[in-house]
């Protein structure tokens, strides 16, 4: 493996998979692990633009979930079947501890990986996760139709790149760039798993809210929410007051894609977080 050589290097490789699942690395292997987590049907892809900054001080993890990016499908998307294969990954390589960072709908596969295996979890970080199935809005259409029957299955399966980048930036409030690689990815999943994944998702919130199951915990936590979520009701992040301890941020004017929309404030909450005393800079309108 290449190793952080300069400032600006983040030393990445590009490992068979692990435990079946894509698996990237960035940074020095030695620094504080940070293992990042996408959401329903992205992939590691999608927290690109934030690596280089978080590299400088982590060894930065990120994975490809089951049947997205360039890991293979699986039988279940069940969230704690895919929480016990990142599990896999993080004992494969020997850590514990591992401070966590998760978008989305990854917020709950990084729950469910505190839940299961509160060994491998030093903290917790979840950006525009929404904490329970009544604070989720209606849809932008665009996405309804792709991702629902009739439509769904014919539109998708007539995907341009363009219409890929269309549905990513259809929850963002701000013009985003959709990485090359993150649209290449996403070519690879297919209708059929996608909708599982999002069923999978919604049943696990659905069983018992995610406030729910960190105030059990006792793992640090910082949860940043968009302040112009468009998938989410950005005042629903105030139910993470609930766990003790939590740190809550909002980024005004953001939508649902913060690591796109602004990725600099993104990477600089998760930084102080993770950093010895966790100080976690405030963000201000």
């Amino acid at each position: 493996m290449s190793e952080l050589t300069g400032e600006h290097d983040t030393g990445r490789t590009r490992g068979p998979r692990a435990h079946g699942l894509h698996v990237v690395h960035d940074g020095l292997r030695q620094a504080p692990p940070l293992l990042l987590i996408h959401g329903s049907g992205a992939s590691g892809a999608l927290w690109g633009p934030l690596v280089p900054a978080l590299a400088r001080r982590h060894h930065v993890i990120r994975v490809d979930l089951p049947g997205c990016g360039q890991s293979p499908p699986v039988p279940s998307y069940d969230v704690p079947a895919q929480a016990d294969r990142v599990a896999a990954v993080l004992d494969g390589l020997g850590l514990r501890a591992v401070a966590v960072a998760g978008h989305s709908s990854g917020g709950y596969v990084a729950t469910a990986l505190a839940e299961r295996r509160p060994d491998l979890v030093g903290s917790l970080a979840l950006i525009s996760s929404g904490p329970a199935p009544d604070a989720l809005l209606p849809q932008p259409l665009f996405l309804r139709a792709l991702l629902a029957p009739p439509l769904g299955p014919l539109l998708w399966a007539m995907r341009s790149d363009a219409v890929i980048r269309k549905g990513v930036g259809a929850t963002a409030v701000r013009p985003v760039e959709i990485p090359d690689a993150m649209v290449a990815d996403l070519r690879q999943g297919t209708y059929r798993t996608t909708r599982a994944v999002l069923r999978c998702n919604t049943a696990y919130i659905t069983e018992r809210s995610v406030p729910e199951r960190l105030a059990a915990l006792g793992v640090p936590l910082l949860v940043l929410f968009g302040g112009a979520d468009p998938r989410w009701e950005p005042s629903s992040a105030h139910r993470y007051g609930a766990v003790p301890g939590a740190r809550v941020e909002t980024l005004p004017g953001v939508g649902h894609l913060a690591l796109l929309e602004e990725p600099a404030a993104t990477a600089a909450l998760l930084l102080g977080f993770t950093a010895p005393g966790g100080d976690v800079p405030s963000v201000r309108p």
